[in-house]
């Protein structure tokens, strides 16, 4: 199989596969020819008899306009959406591992994940903490970097899946740096010659000179010296109470956020639906929905696909910035 682009069905009981039929539905004939989706065949088609979608489901290869679907085979799966299922979450995981080796081949573009349940995945044996340690180990990535980009706004976090603990531990001068490199390069191959970054701090008005804390100045400052020394436009630390609101007005591209909280809610009160998540510092290229499996609206129809034609339009630019 051979496609630009190839979207993960995820949680094959959340709303992954209605979010998927939707936009490949919305979207030209030629989008979907060019777009494969890795998942379960039947589930697919029951999410488009659900969403009103009268495309038929056919094979990668398959002629005719529709939606292209490399069935990949799973026992037990619960056959209703909205449930919890520990066959579920094996079979998100065996999704993406297939995508995967088809993205280390040489075979894949980009590839879309649709959202997974990280209670089902370890539930299923699989103990990751979401789709960037999964695919971090996948592809023997020594790092990555979750950044999440919208219209006006664009953060990528030092840590995400931590406690705030933890992650102000995380903050150190060398994985701060290495941040802000890579998105700098992120947004340079995305077409800005010239990307302005801004950090923010940990603390309280960055510590307030020692009062409120000294991770500020000894931790994130060298590592704002750092980068400019070597060329990146970068100014920081910045109280986080201010930054966002002056990138959000125009004067930084990116917001190097310390942790998953400090970038995730200013990202998700501007861009709930739209915000499109891209996974930094792995030899492949993925980009996925913001969102959860939402079992409560899963096999409805209700669920908005904004966020997955988001998502499929970033992969597109991806794809056609080559990776340097």
């Amino acid at each position: 199989m051979t496609a630009p682009n190839v979207i993960t069905m995820g949680d094959p009981a959340g709303v992954g596969a209605e979010v998927t039929v939707k936009a490949l539905a919305a979207g030209t004939s030629d989008l979907r020819t060019a777009t494969t989706v890795i998942g379960d065949r039947d589930t697919m088609q029951r999410a488009a008899t659900v969403c009103g979608v009268d495309l038929p489901i056919i094979a990668p290869d398959g002629t005719g306009d529709g939606i292209r679907v490399d069935h990949v085979p799973v026992e037990g799966l619960p056959g209703r959406f909205g449930v919890l299922d520990p066959a579920c979450g094996e079979a998100a995981f065996r999704f993406i591992q297939h995508a995967v080796s088809l993205s280390l081949d040489g075979k894949v573009g980009c590839i879309v994940t649709a959202p997974i349940n990280k209670e089902a995945l370890n539930a299923a044996g699989h103990h990751y903490d979401g789709h960037t340690g999964m695919l971090a180990h996948l592809t023997g990535a020594k790092s990555s970097w979750m950044l999440l980009t919208s219209e006006r706004l664009t953060v990528i976090h030092v840590s995400t899946h931590l406690s705030l603990r933890n992650a102000i531990d995380r903050a150190t001068t060398e994985r701060v740096l290495d941040t802000i490199q890579i998105g700098n390069e992120h947004l340079k191959r995305m077409g800005l010659e010239r990307p302005r970054i801004a950090v923010a701090g940990i603390n309280p008005h960055c510590g307030e000179g020692g009062l409120f804390g000294t991770e500020d100045d000894e931790e994130i400052r060298p590592a704002v010296e750092a980068a400019r020394a070597r060329g990146i436009e970068v100014e920081g630390p910045i109280p986080a109470d201010t930054v966002y609101h002056r990138a959000y007005q125009g004067a930084f591209d990116l917001v190097v956020a310390q942790y998953h909280d400090q970038g995730h809610i200013p990202i998700k009160l501007i861009a709930f639906d739209s915000a499109v998540n891209v996974s930094l510092g792995l030899p492949i290229d993925r980009c996925s929905v913001d969102h959860g499996t939402a079992f409560d609206i899963a096999g409805t129809g209700k669920a908005n696909h904004v966020n997955m034609v988001s998502a499929i339009g970033y992969a597109s630019a991806m794809v056609a910035a080559k990776r340097t």
